[in-house]
């Protein structure tokens, strides 16, 4: 679908000599005797405020919190979302995640292999200085805390790039309790937290809108800078919330990889709204603790859904990897929409 001819060396006097329209559009012949058509449907889809939505606000985003979510996480089968001869399973996985923030893939061979193939079909996994697919023991072979047995907080990965991972996933291969413990394994902790980073915005936005608009408009510096050789950092300092007058795009937080916060900003009131957002995050009613387990595969949204978990004891086995964000959309297209409508939304691009 590239161009494949020089723009610029069209006459720039060429007009129009007829306009016809019929049941199917319009049609026009030029002054240099070149035809064009041009469908109803398409003139309606590049008309400014069209009712004729474009694919990117198609299937607006349900906010969730514990409640909402627990008693019906959303999910699809393994079997399903890999089907070569039905794409069914790929958009409802794809759409799930769109809508929710994260979709449990169910009954998934308990292998890196399978896990690192259910991906792919996603898209590319993004390589990082982390590599590519992992699959890791918290041996802190990486100088990060996710390479620990740790509590972790609520928060997002790879806040320090400039386009933060689009999707995350981790599957839970194994957990083997430490040598000589007698506990059973229901006493190794280790449960996965999750917080709808939108739905938290939209609580701080209605409680606290001064606090909103302070991280909305606040840039703060953000890093990776403990392994050996290793200094990321995006491309500029990026607010805790992205977002427009009326849309959510971005929650980027993570308190750990944070940067000092600029002098030039009133410092007292940064860290005021950052307490509210911090506070709102650990609201128990937004807290969504579940036990990773194997063959149950959870996909999320980076740029959306926060993570953490509980200390534990033991060996845990995790892999998973990290997708662009294009990539997944990308596939949430290709999956739920004819072809061309997927080009049409691609080539306006609004």
């Amino acid at each position: 679908m590239q161009r494949n001819f020089d723009t610029f060396k069209i006459p720039d006097t060429i007009t129009p000599k007829t306009v016809q329209t019929t049941e199917q559009g319009v049609e026009v012949l030029w002054s240099d005797s070149h035809k064009s058509s041009y469908t109803w449907s398409w003139l309606r889809s590049i008309q400014y405020g069209s009712e004729n939505k474009d694919l990117a606000n198609v299937h607006g985003k349900r906010f969730w919190n514990s409640q909402s979510i627990a008693s019906n996480p959303p999910e699809v089968t393994y079997k399903a979302a890999m089907s070569k001869n039905d794409s069914k399973g790929m958009a409802d996985l794809t759409n799930k995640i769109r809508e929710y923030g994260l979709c449990f893939v169910t009954n998934t061979p308990k292998t890196p292999e399978a896990t690192n193939e259910l991906l792919e079909t996603i898209g590319p996994v993004r390589n990082t200085h982390y590599g590519g697919f992992y699959d890791f023991v918290p041996d802190l072979a990486k100088a990060d805390t996710a390479y620990t047995n740790l509590a972790l907080a609520a928060h997002t990965d790879t806040t320090y790039f400039t386009e933060p991972a689009g999707l995350q996933a981790f599957h839970m291969l194994s957990h083997s309790p430490p040598p000589n413990a007698t506990d059973g394994k229901e006493t190794l902790g280790g449960q996965s937290l999750l917080v709808d980073g939108f739905y938290a915005a939209h609580r701080l936005r209605k409680e606290f809108p001064e606090a909103y608009e302070v991280l909305r408009k606040v840039k703060v510096p953000w890093h990776a800078s403990g392994n050996q050789g290793i200094a990321i950092a995006p491309d500029k300092a990026y607010p805790v919330i992205e977002a427009g007058t009326k849309r959510l795009y971005r929650i980027r937080w993570n308190n750990d990889d944070r940067g000092v916060v600029p002098l030039n900003v009133d410092v007292d009131e940064w860290y005021k709204a950052a307490r509210r957002w911090d506070s709102i995050l650990r609201r128990k009613q937004n807290e969504y603790w579940f036990q990773l387990t194997p063959g149950r595969v959870l996909i999320f949204d980076n740029w959306r859904v926060l993570h953490g978990r509980s200390a534990f004891e033991g060996l845990r086995r995790i892999c998973g990897g990290y997708i662009n964000r294009d990539d997944f959309i990308s596939r949430w297209k290709t999956s739920n929409f004819p072809s061309d409508q997927v080009i049409a939304s691609n080539m306006q691009l609004k």
